[in-house]
């Protein structure tokens, strides 16, 4: 199957610092994967990338066949992608509903079998709806990461990265967003998810990609890393 999005020997950095040293990942449509590796390790640094906030000096980053590797982040989200970022940044004097139109893109016709709307999001979450008229700072940590989620959702992306997603959350909250990202997996919505909660990754995801010193050290699916918890020693510190 084509790869929606290819990353290939990318190489990036800040000032005369590298970070990044030609890493390579493919993402299927509808398929999960996943960037591992310790905090430090290039995971973010990838992101930051993938969506134009920092200029790559080498590789490619292609979607759908085409290079978006410069664009703008507006660019990159017309292309299908849809960031879920470190530390949610929610506005945080917008209400939820405000927050969630916001950005949101209409759906291409026939691009999805379930555009997403505000009453679609506002079904996976119902919090959100009872929440709608809040605004961003008078939200849970939880209500925060939902209200992330929900507006990446509202640009129709075809391709969703999460950074860090459950970081800092409840563990009723974490079962929560987990629940949703499984969800969303089987409506056919490809994720990229940087996460350190290998249990529910092994789960969910069906390519793992391990990041050391801003290289692939390791990839393979899930079975494959069951099968080597010394990986998970090595290079995640679990």
């Amino acid at each position: 199957m084509k790869s929606f999005l290819s990353v290939k020997q990318l190489q990036a950095g800040y000032g005369r610092a590298q970070v990044l040293f030609d890493v390579s990942f493919d993402v299927e449509p509808g398929q999960v994967v996943t960037l591992l590796g310790r905090n430090g390790m290039g995971r973010s640094t990838t992101v930051k990338c993938l969506f134009g906030m920092l200029a790559a000096s080498a590789g490619q980053i292609l979607v759908g066949g085409e290079s978006v590797r410069g664009e703008p982040a507006h660019r990159v989200a017309r292309r299908g992608l849809a960031l879920v970022p470190e530390g949610r940044q929610i506005f945080s004097q917008l209400t939820v509903e405000e927050n969630l139109v916001a950005t949101a893109r209409s759906a291409r016709a026939g691009a999805l079998a379930q555009p997403w709307t505000l009453e679609r999001v506002y079904g996976f979450f119902p919090r959100l709806k009872e929440r709608r008229n809040n605004l961003g700072w008078q939200l849970s940590g939880g209500e925060q990461q939902m209200l992330a989620i929900g507006r990446a959702l509202m640009t129709n992306p075809k391709l969703l990265v999460l950074d860090e997603a459950t970081e800092g959350l409840a563990p009723v909250i974490r079962e929560e967003i987990w629940r949703t990202l499984d969800a969303l997996k089987r409506e056919g919505l490809s994720q990229v998810i940087i996460d350190k909660n290998i249990g529910h990754l092994l789960r969910l995801a069906d390519r793992h990609y391990v990041l050391e010193k801003g290289r692939v050290v390791w990839q393979g699916d899930s079975e494959a890393l069951k099968r080597q918890p010394e990986i998970v020693h090595q290079y995640l510190g679990v």
